[in-house]
Order: structure tokens, then sequence, then C-alpha cells
């Protein structure tokens, strides 16, 4: 039983959301120059959420470099923003699955610029299946890439914050797990890991001044939704009293209010970017619902 259709394996992606013109040139709250001097490493920086944060930290001033295992899609960021802002972006091509490779992109890029200010673990991936059909090689893909990757960056840049006696920063792109995901329990089981993990370490790191919180969007529309059906991605505004979608800038905004000087007293929280969604349990109509959770069910 699923709440949702199972993805298809060889479903093509569609790009969604705001094009590259758009987040070079988006209307932002912050003024220019506030990131002067800052290193963002952020994971997953070649599509969706972390593409957004990567131009929205280059037009704000910080040197940037991204990774994921896509090199064409971090070739074409880091390109869009070279043509766009005028800004050099690093990449690498890789698995945040790998601890080791984990080490080499911290190494590197503490090496290219000196130092690194914020970490935003904005890679991740997931499938919907009914949890009773999830393989083993499954099951462990999504662990391995949206807790396990996330927590050798934590670590490889702990140390190095820990070492340097330098500060550090660290922004997980997580879910809103308030209430479960039915047909992705294999994400929900990771994020919730990332919660617990950065709550834990937001306290045991403190003395390092290494600060450690969550973001958890709701419906977001970026290149993730393009997996997903067409009839999907209608229906995912009405989950939410605000009966819209957000978009990758409202991410970003969120990315940098915990990085800049505003966030500077902020540790150890989950911000949820959901339109209200974890108090919302409209929506949801009964010809979507497994015949079990239908109002219309007289058995």
């Amino acid at each position: 039983m699923s709440f949702l259709p199972a993805t298809p394996r060889d479903r093509p992606q569609r790009r969604l959301g705001l094009t590259d013109d758009e987040l070079a040139t988006a209307e932002t709250v912050y003024r220019d120059g506030i990131l002067d001097g800052q290193v963002f490493l952020i994971p997953g920086g070649g599509s969706g959420i972390g593409r957004a944060t990567a131009y929205l930290a280059a037009r704000l001033g910080a040197e940037v470099m991204i990774c994921g295992r896509r090199e064409a899609m971090l070739r074409e960021t880091a390109e869009g923003i070279a043509k766009r802002l005028g800004r050099e972006v690093g990449w690498k091509a890789m698995s945040i699955r790998e601890p080791d490779r984990v080490a080499e992109l911290v190494d590197e890029t503490w090496a290219r610029f000196g130092r690194i200010d914020t970490l935003v673990n904005s890679a991740g991936g997931q499938f919907i299946q009914p949890s009773m059909d999830y393989s083993p090689k499954g099951w462990l893909a999504v662990i391995d890439t949206n807790l396990n990757g996330h927590w050798w960056l934590m670590q490889a840049c702990g140390r190095r914050w820990r070492d340097s006696g330098l500060p550090g920063n660290i922004v997980n792109i997580i879910s809103v797990i308030d209430r479960g995901l039915p047909s992705v329990a294999h994400t929900a089981a990771a994020r919730g890991g990332v919660v617990t993990v950065s709550k834990s370490i937001a306290v045991e790191w403190a003395p390092y001044q290494i600060r450690v919180n969550c973001l958890a969007p709701g419906a977001i529309l970026s290149d993730g939704i393009g997996r997903y059906s067409e009839d999907h991605e209608r229906r995912l505004p009405n989950g939410n009293p605000m009966r819209r979608m957000g978009d990758t800038m409202d991410m970003a905004q969120a990315v940098v209010f915990l990085s800049a000087g505003s966030g500077k007293y902020v540790t150890g929280e989950v911000l949820r970017i959901d339109g209200g969604s974890q108090l919302w349990s409209g929506g949801t109509r009964d010809e979507d619902l497994p015949e079990w959770f239908r109002s219309d069910r007289t058995e």
C-alpha cells in the first residue's frame, strides 16, 4: 500500500522552478556584500535548492564550492554563475556516500579558499515506493546519501574547524517529517537521523563555535519535483494551508539567514519553510488515498 504512485526508475527528470536568469536577478532581502569573505561548501549545488543557494551566496559575496554526482549539472551551474554574475565557482564531481572522497573534498576546498565558513548539506534523493517493497539496496542507497553522506560532511568540516580554531556553520536541508512520510519511509528515517544528530552536535560542538541547524522544506518547485508525475505535482499546492508551492529562493534566503550575522545566536533548530504543511490535514482527495483511509469506507 502506498499513498503515492511509485516512482518509475526510468522517468526522465523535468526541469522545474526558477531559471538561472531568475536566480541571478531575483529580489532578495539581503544587502550586497553581506557574505563577503565567507566560503560556502554546497554538496548538491548542481540543481534545485543547492543551485539556488550557490547563486545567492555568490551574489552576496561568498566564495562557493559545489559538488555532486552529475558533472554536467555542476559544470552548468558554475558556468551559469560565471556568465551571469562574473564569479568563479569551484566544483567537484563525486559521491558523498564515500567518506574518503568527502575528506578529499573538504581538503581541496580548504586548500583553495583557505577556510570553510558554511557547509550547506543540500544533496539528497529518494524514490516513492510502498515500504514493504524496498529492497536492501534501495533502502541503503537512500540512507547512505541522506544520512551517512550528510554525516561524513559534517564530521570532516567539524574536524577542520576544531583543528584550525575557526568557527563553523552547518545548514542541513532535510524534509518536514513531523507526521512521518508514508511512501518514502526510507528518507523519513534518514532525515530524522539528521535532525537528532544535528541537535546532539549543536551542543557537543558549541565549545568550538560551531553552529548546526536544519531547514525543512515543504513543497518547493524545483528539479526534485520533476522526478514525479505531473498529476502528483498538480496536487502539491493543496498540501498546505497557503495552497501554493514555495520556490528555491525561499530556501536559499533561509540558508543565508542562518549563515550571516542574523543567525549568529541560532543553533540546534529546525526551521520549516513549508507554508504550514506540518499543521495541515487538508488537501488530499479521497480518490488519492488507499481504500482503507477513504471517508466512504463502510467496513
